[in-house]
């Protein structure tokens, strides 16, 4: 039996996606079902406050970056939920140019592959009858997707939710919420996005907050009844592990970690061994390799610099076994970290990378890397498929490159990662090896 599923989208970022998601699992699971949550594409933050609404764990399911056995062998966790929640990303059909693995990387593309009806949230500010237009559009726009209805949200008054449902009703689309406007709901955000799960105060009050909300304003019994599902099975392919006992950094400073990797480090006999550098640890001596992820080492540079055992440990480390890091991770292994104010600090120097914030410039895409030099967990001319977020500059980077990175459309991209000795890094963190 197929778990029944919906896509929770909108046409663009900044609509509402979040808070309803957010709030639609919450509700859900108080109400006794089991939620299985997902997202859609790259983001490494939402997931975890997937996982603190339902009690459950939530994974990235990506057509660009994974084949299609991979996204199903995912999706398969939840095969003993009553209900599956994806959450998409951006707006519903917007991915890159050229197609990866199974897709663009577009939330449509997972509507269309597992089955999911989507439910899209329109944010009416400004406008009424008119978001019918946009709702028929979404509806008509791609066969293969079906729009189950529309929550509409930033509803200023009873008048502007009536006139708007008028329009709706005229384009034959279901209207399955009404969310008033609510700011106070809103949830903290800085530069990658929101404030993590593990440092948002009262997380739990505010996630039964949004529940209430969605409670209130929303048809949750429809929104169920709306659910389907393509029947679909395959095992995900194997994840290769770094090693056999991973030390993993994990921190306020190292926290950007992709949970299927993790939970697929783990089904092929991985044990893994956290650390905290902030705390001035090192690498566990009994480990064989050490992953340091992505995070926010800029906002933590002072500490860093100050955790010598920290430091010294991971170079005692890299003398015998492979270190790799992963953007954060990355410029922690590197020489130096030039903070936001033009402070130098003074990194573990297992690398020459000197990373600068001065003058933030973003990076962001997919990227897809031939590996040069092997890495843990994949060989030498391994082609991986990852995803860079950041925004950092290389001052100096004298390390031979690691990879030939290009981005989605195939051009070549600057940020190779670099490598010295056993030590590896790189800018993008990695999702999947390429199948294709």
């Amino acid at each position: 039996m197929t778990t029944p599923g919906l896509l929770i989208a909108a046409p663009a970022s900044g609509s509402g996606k979040t808070t309803v998601a957010l709030g639609l699992a919450r509700a859900l699971t108080r109400d006794g079902l089991r939620v299985q949550p997902f997202k859609s594409g790259p983001d490494y933050i939402d997931p975890a406050f997937h996982a603190a609404a339902t009690g459950r764990p939530s994974v990235n399911l990506d057509s660009w970056a994974m084949a299609p056995s991979r996204l199903a062998g995912l999706a398969a966790r939840g095969a003993d939920a009553d209900l599956v929640l994806a959450e998409a990303s951006m707006g519903l059909f917007d991915g890159v140019a050229t197609a990866g693995e199974t897709g663009t990387g577009a939330s449509a593309d997972l509507a269309a592959l597992f089955g999911w009806p989507v439910v899209l949230v329109l944010d009416i500010s400004g406008q009424a009858q008119s978001a019918a237009a946009t709702a028929l559009g979404f509806a008509r726009f791609d066969p293969r997707i079906r729009l189950a209805g529309v929550i509409l949200n930033k509803v200023a008054s009873p008048r502007h939710e009536a006139l708007t449902r008028a329009g709706m009703a005229a384009a034959g689309i279901a209207v399955l919420g009404a969310l008033p406007r609510a700011p106070r709901l809103t949830l903290p955000e800085r530069h990658l996005g929101l404030v993590q799960a593990g440092e948002t105060a009262d997380l739990e009050a505010r996630l039964d907050a949004l529940a209430d909300f969605l409670a209130a304003h929303a048809d949750l019994a429809a929104i169920h009844a709306a659910a389907a599902g393509t029947p679909l099975t395959a095992a995900a392919p194997a994840t290769p592990p770094p090693g056999q006992r991973i030390a993993l950094a994990r921190d306020a400073a190292f926290t950007f970690t992709y949970p299927h990797l993790l939970q697929g480090w783990r089904a092929a006999g991985a044990e893994i061994l956290p650390f905290s550098p902030l705390a001035n640890e090192a690498p566990p001596e009994d480990a064989d390799a050490c992953w340091l992820p992505g995070g926010y080492p800029e906002l933590h540079a002072d500490a860093l610099a100050a955790a010598e055992g920290f430091q010294a440990g991971l170079r005692r480390f890299a003398e015998t076994r492979p270190v790799h890091g992963e953007c954060g991770g990355y410029m922690a292994m590197g020489a130096a970290l030039v903070d936001a104010e033009g402070r130098t600090h003074r990194m573990a120097g297992l690398l020459g990378l000197v990373s600068s914030f001065a003058k933030r410039r973003m990076h962001l895409g997919y990227r897809l890397a031939t590996l040069a030099r092997p890495v843990p967990g994949h060989g030498l001319g391994a082609r991986l498929r990852g995803h860079e977020f950041h925004y950092a500059s290389v001052v100096e980077q004298p390390d031979p490159p690691l990879a030939a990175v290009t981005d989605a459309g195939g051009a070549a991209v600057a940020e190779t990662g670099s490598a010295r000795g056993r030590a590896t890094g790189t800018f993008f963190h990695l999702i999947a090896e390429a199948e294709t």
